[in-house]
């Protein structure tokens, strides 16, 4: 057998071309050597045996490592059957010692069978489950099975998922090895879950839906096969019985038309029947292979099914060529995966952060995590970049930011609008009846602009506080989560720094409330500015006041004016009011109107302009003092807390180092045996 396998772990493709090329070099049974290797010691197959020992030692070691673990599926000749179909006795009969027999389930474990034929004299049993490994002999078999059955499964009738791995050296077995399924019933018996069925059938799907699996499924001759729940469950996963070989039980008992049926293949079986007889009663297995062999050669009906078709021999011959080129399919292909995800629990293992061992370290990381939070919140928050989260649409601060900025005009606007054109100038005419004083008529009294004033922004004030609350939760969410990232491989920094944002945005937040509160008051209570704005868009209303004191006064057929820069205003319910006091009330919604757009401006640009403040003083200065004050302030040794990995990281690192141990011994394990073969060709 040519096979090239560096430390590296490549497999050349010569391998599996020189394993498949042997496998059809493999010598057939003919006729005459049948009725030899049904009745001797000698090693069926057994040149064969000493090639492929060596790869089938890879696999089992594999197994033995459980590799599967990893997501890495071996190769495995999985033995299925319904219950009762002569599963059993067909291993027994491959293996040449006794299994449990009773009532009831007799396999309530997966039962992993390695078969190695090797000359000593007496053969060398042993049986391994739950870390240990129990020597016993043939006479202790089945007792001992039954044992190991007991303490993995329970005194019950129950099943396990656990398997128990029967090591089989003897002299004239085939080397194979075998996972034996627990037979298939729907019936729970006194003892079982009443869900019997669908354990057993997870388990068998488990092991079956590989493509790495070959299905040996036992059918007992006196039933349909069409009928058999493994064939059912195997066909669910092999349609067309590419990997499916049947062994057909029990031919001695039904042998009317079973030549039909295994020539009919009404069932799909890819990989063809082989018809069996098993050991009856007391028979040693010696005489139960002769039995076999004269039923076959001398049977009226039997004896007509192609010898190529019938006997243990026959379907060890099978077993073993079916086993050495599946191996040496999947065997290159088991090595990449194996290098593959090595390499990538190295990487990701090499990702982590390395394990704290004093003081020092942990204080530098802690600065080092501290400046990568800052720099993130920077980015995010104060240049608006978001390249560390693109798919995420609410780290991108700036824009988020300028959305509810733009939301919060809108709200002030929108609450304001009614003021100006309902119930038009009835508001001022009141406020100026109740201002009235003993005073020259034509003067507007300044405290009832300030009356109106208030008026206005009283109802408005709850936007702002509101609009605060709002963006400082915002903010909370993302500097918790930026601080969350870049301390998530440290729980007690985790800890230390949540407290720390928490504490920091709360004070921020009460901060901003109290200043905003001040502004709406500043409104509220005093009236000013500066901005020219205010006297155009006064001249400019003012203007219109002549038609609109004309269209009140003397039109008495129209009921609305339209004011350039206000709108469309209904007038027929102010023609009862003299003339001064029109103008005066037309005067007085003037300059609100104009002086109102000022103060909604303010409202929103102090607000824009506090909140750019605050968060860059947030980001540069405040975070880094409050989470300083919060770890290192304290006297708790929080510290040298950092030194402790959280529970979740500690997990991740010993999975991993749990996963690379065992990788790598499963490359070794297939480096060394590579080696051997190549060294012996």
């Amino acid at each position: 057998m040519s096979i090239v396998l560096n430390r590296c772990g490549s497999v050349s493709e010569e391998m599996s071309n020189s394993s498949e090329n042997e496998v059809e070099s493999l010598p057939q049974i003919t006729e005459e050597k049948h009725q030899e290797l049904g009745v001797s010691h000698v090693p069926i197959v057994s040149s064969f045996n000493e090639r492929i020992r060596p790869l089938l030692d890879a696999v089992d070691k594999l197994r033995h490592l459980q590799v599967m673990k990893e997501g890495i599926q071996l190769p495995t000749i999985v033995v299925v059957g319904d219950q009762s179909s002569g599963k059993s006795s067909v291993l027994e009969s491959l293996a040449g010692i006794s299994l449990p027999r009773g009532q009831g389930i007799c396999t309530r474990v997966h039962l992993i069978m390695r078969l190695q034929h090797h000359t000593a004299p007496e053969p060398e049993l042993s049986l391994e489950y739950n870390g240990k490994t129990v020597p016993t002999s043939e006479a202790k078999m089945a007792d001992a099975i039954s044992l190991a059955t007991d303490e993995i499964a329970g005194t019950a009738k129950g099943i396990s998922n656990t398997p128990l791995t029967l090591v089989v050296k003897k002299n004239g077995v085939p080397d194979l090895t075998m996972v034996d399924l627990p037979g298939i019933t729907r019936v729970p018996v006194h003892g079982q879950p009443e869900n019997i069925y669908e354990q057993i059938a997870d388990i068998i799907m488990e092991y079956i839906r590989p493509d790495e699996s070959i299905i040996l499924n036992v059918l007992s001759a006196t039933v349909d096969f069409t009928t058999c729940e493994s064939i059912r469950m195997s066909q669910k996963v092999d349609k067309n019985g590419e990997r499916t070989l049947a062994a057909v039980t029990k031919a001695d008992r039904a042998p009317e038309g079973l030549l039909e049926k295994v020539t009919a293949d009404d069932v799909n079986i890819g990989l063809g029947y082989v018809c069996v007889r098993n050991r009856i009663g007391d028979e040693s297995y010696k005489e139960a292979r002769k039995e076999e062999s004269d039923l076959f050669e001398n049977h009226p009906l039997l004896s007509n099914i192609d010898k190529s078709m019938v006997g243990i021999p026959v379907l060890a011959q099978k077993l073993v060529q079916i086993q050495a080129t599946i191996i040496a399919r999947c065997l290159p292909e088991i090595v990449r995966k194996i290098n593959e995800k090595l390499n990538a629990s190295i990487s990701e293992l090499n990702r982590m952060p390395k394990t704290l061992s004093s003081v020092g370290e942990a204080l530098t990381t802690f600065m080092g995590i501290v400046g990568s939070a800052k720099e993130s919140l920077n980015k995010i928050i104060v240049r608006g970049e978001y390249d560390e989260y693109l798919e995420d649409k609410n780290m991108h601060c700036t824009a988020r930011l300028v959305e509810m900025l733009d939301q919060y005009s809108g709200e002030l606007h929108k609450c304001s609008e009614n003021d100006l054109t309902g119930n038009f100038l009835m508001d001022e005419i009141q406020v100026l009846e109740e201002a009235k004083g003993i005073e020259l008529p034509n003067f507007l009294p300044r405290t009832t602009f300030l009356a109106i004033l208030q008026k206005k922004v009283e109802k408005v004030s709850h936007i702002p506080v509101a609009f605060v609350d709002k963006v400082w939760t915002y903010i909370e969410g993302v500097v918790i989560s930026v601080l969350m990232h870049h301390s998530e491989n440290y729980h007690q920094l985790q800890l230390s720094t949540r407290r720390a944002g928490h504490s920091l945005i709360a004070r921020m937040k009460e901060h901003s409330r109290n200043w905003v509160t001040e502004i709406v008051q500043m409104e509220k209570l005093t009236d000013y500015t500066s901005n020219p704005e205010y006297m155009n868009d006064w001249n400019k209303l003012m203007a219109q006041q002549h038609d609109f004191t004309r269209d009140v006064l003397e039109n008495g057929y129209v009921a609305t004016f339209k004011i350039e820069g206000l709108g469309v205003v209904p007038i027929a319910g102010l023609r009862g009011y003299k003339q001064h006091v029109l103008l005066q009330a037309f005067d007085l919604k003037m300059r609100m109107t104009a002086y109102w757009k000022i103060v909604l401006r303010r409202l929103v640009d102090f607000m824009a302009l506090h909140l750019q403040f605050c968060v860059r003083n947030l980001v540069n200065k405040e975070m880094e003092e409050e989470i300083v004050q919060e770890l290192v302030g304290r006297h708790d040794g929080a510290i040298e807390k950092m030194l402790e990995e959280s529970p979740a990281v500690a997990a991740k690192r010993e999975k991993l180092n749990v996963s690379i141990k065992l990788l790598r011994e499963s490359n070794n394990v297939l480096a060394n045996i590579m080696d051997k073969i190549a060294s012996n060709v």
